[in-house]
């Protein structure tokens, strides 16, 4: 277990901080798989997960939908039949913030 994957999401207000960039630098050797992708000019985290069929698919969605849930930071979900996109950000404060990166590492953990 990585020290993100015991971390827990904090409720997030708008003018929260993104993470800073020591913080990135830090977190991302814990997430390598997850690329950094600029959308609209807001950062994200985004992986691909591959299947073998789409219940396996579903199977992997409903358990993010789970974690999602227990910590109160929802992801953008492109589900296709044997893959999975899924994408972390901060909406409230249009960028990356811890939750971003503990989330990533609980998905990766799944």
């Amino acid at each position: 277990m990585s020290e993100l994957t015991e971390m827990k999401c904090i409720a997030c207000q708008a003018g929260a901080p993104l993470a800073t960039a020591a913080e990135t630098e830090k977190w991302k050797p814990k997430i390598p798989d997850w690329e950094f992708k600029e959308v609209e000019g807001i950062q994200r985290l985004e992986r691909m997960f591959d299947f073998n069929n789409f219940k396996e698919t579903l199977a992997f969605v409903n358990k993010v939908g789970a974690i999602a849930e227990d910590e109160g930071h929802h992801p953008v979900m492109l589900v296709e039949f044997r893959n999975v996109t899924v994408s972390w950000w901060t909406h409230k404060i249009k960028g990356l913030h811890a939750n971003d990166f503990i989330m990533a590492a609980k998905t990766d953990q799944l």
